[in-house]
């Protein structure tokens, strides 16, 4: 079988990071590489022998599967052009900015007959899928709390930056929160209603960086899920425990280490919080891997389009919460 032809368009730290998962995929290549701001990408495509395209255009022209590595309000735009043009589509978390344009790339891509794979990594972390796994098989009985954290220092960006401006990333709750509602959700199932509150505690210039979410679940459970930027760097920490009818299970990066920062060569200590595991496979091409099996028709996704559409739905109910300060139903698919 011929080897799939992978395009990355960003050739920020989030592309560098899916570059080097692709890298150790036997049946990938990495054949071009476009910046989200149109330039020719040149260090990353040195680095993986990829061609530096000057525009979308001309990647979409070379490639068979398109790795959307640009920042959260240009998803949509970049999925979409992928689709049409026949190109199968990973699309970095979250599936997109809203609800609407994350149900009309599903469309779109549903039409056009490719592929969708939205990259929530959390579900390939050792720790938390082995976690998902057992409360499959009943070990604790029926999940009844859920507690998740995910805590962390706020990216080293000046206050004009797309990652703190809402409009464009969606803020803490939808960048970094949105990987433990997706988990909270896969433990524990539909999300009905959220409460959330949050807190600025860091920076003046970012509207907040500490987030706290209430989550009812159809089944009865309740999820707390705590997200921060307000930590010093390098803390990165995650919690998870999952309470049921017949026991508990818990995972602390404090007492097991299995999330540590890491920062690509050549970033400055504190630029980027980036959770990582001690294996020998980072999860990111675990992931890659797997959806490259998916595509292929050797796998049934462990995360659907409608897995992530159903996450941004959960995040954009946390942030009419927090701007309420009332209780928040969570839409539901159609």
């Amino acid at each position: 079988m011929s080897r799939t032809r992978i395009g990355i368009v960003g050739a920020g730290f989030m592309g560098a990071v899916h570059a080097a998962a692709w890298a150790t995929c036997p049946d990938a290549r990495l054949t071009a590489v476009v910046a989200g701001s149109g330039g020719p990408p040149a260090r990353l495509a040195r680095e993986y022998g990829m061609q530096a395209c000057a525009d979308l255009d001309d990647l979409l022209g070379r490639v068979d599967l398109v790795d959307v590595c640009v920042p959260t309000d240009l998803h949509h735009e970049i999925t979409v052009r992928a689709a049409r043009a026949g190109c199968a589509v990973v699309c970095e978390k979250p599936l997109a900015r809203t609800p609407d344009e994350a149900a009309d790339v599903i469309a779109v891509c549903r039409d056009a007959g490719v592929p969708l794979l939205p990259a929530h990594v959390v579900r390939f972390f050792p720790e938390y899928a082995a976690a998902k796994a057992a409360v499959d098989a009943g070990a604790i009985g029926a999940p009844a709390v859920v507690r998740l954290t995910r805590a962390t220092f706020p990216p080293a960006k000046p206050a004009d930056d797309w990652y703190f401006d809402e409009t464009r990333s969606g803020g803490l709750h939808v960048d970094l929160m949105i990987h433990d509602l997706d988990y909270a959700r896969w433990v524990a199932g539909e999300v009905v209603s959220v409460h959330a509150r949050s807190v600025r505690a860091v920076r003046p210039d970012v509207r907040a960086d500490h987030v706290l979410a209430i989550l009812r679940h159809e089944s009865g459970a309740i999820s707390h899920v705590e997200g921060s930027w307000a930590h010093p760097p390098p803390t990165f920490r995650t919690r998870a425990e999952i309470s049921g009818t017949g026991g508990v299970l818990d995972i602390d990066s404090d007492r097991t280490a299995p999330v540590r920062p890491a920062l690509r060569a050549g970033v400055r200590a504190g630029e980027m919080p980036l959770p990582s595991s001690p294996l020998a496979e980072t999860p990111y091409a675990v992931q890659l891997r797997h959806f490259l099996d998916v595509v292929r028709g050797a796998a049934v996704p462990v995360v659907t389009a409608e897995d992530a559409l159903a996450a941004v739905r959960i995040a954009t109910a946390v942030g009419r919460s927090i701007a309420t300060g009332r209780p928040v139903d969570v839409e539901v698919a159609a």
